[in-house]
């Protein structure tokens, strides 16, 4: 049986989770297209999150996937998170603001959440997806146990192999070309950057499951190349940023079409890579080299960003704006979310080497 076949949809085309981007009805709106809906849970509340799955039960009897984050638990560091709000306390003042003095901690780990995981336990989302990361094997044999199929991110063959072995039963490959979060396992280590399609050559050839290819996809036709190259599905993220449902707000849509030729991997934003749209951020880079200045751990560092974005725009200033977007992030398109697979089904059997 086919991972789509035991997973139950129609289409080799997954909706990417997109924490705080995508929503219950986006999801619900692929999966009622024949595609998977997913949803981001890893920054979310255990009840908000019980009640997003059941929204997305309420408007669609298909398959949907329910994604978390698990790196490691945070090491606190008061004196690396005070270093932090100095550096850029500049920045602050210039929107007449002043610098926290400490920074919030907004959410843990699944590898150590009961309680999130008695909820997934409890509500049985039918697949289950995790970042940064592996749960613990006793946590992976219970959500097995409740006939979940579960997918893991992996931006090299080492942690593809980790996949394998843990007993998952698709690995995202997660190419360069992604936008959002790296979902590397160790951001402390070396970080081979391979691109989508290299990605995905190498474990197809490598390891004995299933394959799905992430990063920089956006039409049909970069769909079929996946596939062309072993992929069983394609995940797009940017491409659902610009839908109907999206919950990503006017500034990040219009950032886009303004800036989205040039997307840069930074970690200042939340204490990891990840991959937005150029803005002060980025600016940022060469002056945090030239400084041997380190931004605070993840995610202790995003509350930072998200309060320094909120004192900018309030003045106007979108600049300091954390908008992931992957690689081809112009060519996003504005329609919903049903509609934009439809279109996609259609650029796939039109483009080379089609396989509907």
């Amino acid at each position: 049986m086919s991972l789509l076949e035991r997973i139950g949809i129609k289409y080799p085309i997954i909706q990417a989770p997109m924490a705080g981007t995508a929503t219950p009805a986006m999801a619900a709106a692929v999966s009622n297209a024949g595609a998977l809906g997913s949803i981001g849970i890893g920054p979310v509340p255990v009840e908000v999150s019980r009640q997003m799955i059941r929204d997305i039960r309420k408007a669609t009897d298909k398959p949907f996937n329910v994604n978390l984050f698990v790196h490691d638990p945070l090491v606190p560091d008061t004196a690396r998170d005070e270093t932090w709000c100095k550096y850029l306390a500049a920045e602050f003042d210039k929107y007449g603001v002043p610098p926290p003095c400490a920074l919030r901690t907004g959410y843990g780990t699944f590898k150590t959440d009961q309680a999130m995981l008695a909820m997934l336990l409890e509500e049985k989302p039918p697949v289950i997806s995790f970042h940064f990361g592996l749960p613990p094997p006793e946590v992976i044999k219970a959500l097995k146990g409740t006939g979940a199929t579960l997918f893991a991110s992996a931006t090299s063959l080492e942690e593809a192999k980790a996949c394998e072995a843990a007993g998952i039963d698709a690995v995202v490959a997660q190419g360069n070309e992604a936008g959002g979060h790296r979902g590397i396992f160790d951001p402390s280590g070396t970080d081979e950057l391979l691109s989508t399609s290299e990605l995905v050559s190498l474990l197809t050839k490598s390891i004995h499951i299933p394959v799905i290819a992430a990063g920089g996809i956006m039409d049909g036709a970069g769909i079929n190349e996946q596939l062309r190259l072993g992929a069983v599905a394609a995940q797009l993220g940017t491409a659902f940023i610009n839908t109907t449902e999206s919950a990503a707000p006017p500034a990040h849509r219009k950032s886009l079409k303004e800036g989205g030729q040039n997307t840069c991997l930074v970690a200042a934003i939340s204490g990891r890579p990840a991959r937005c749209v150029e803005s002060n951020w980025t600016r940022l880079l060469d002056k945090l080299g030239q400084d041997g200045m380190q931004p605070a751990a993840y995610p202790n560092a995003y509350d930072l960003a998200v309060q320094l974005h909120k004192a900018a725009s309030a003045k106007g200033d979108d600049s300091w704006g954390p908008f992931w977007a992957g690689a081809g992030a112009p060519n996003a398109r504005e329609m919903g979310s049903a509609e934009l697979i439809e279109q996609l089904l259609k650029e796939m059997k039109e483009a080379p080497r089609g396989k509907l």
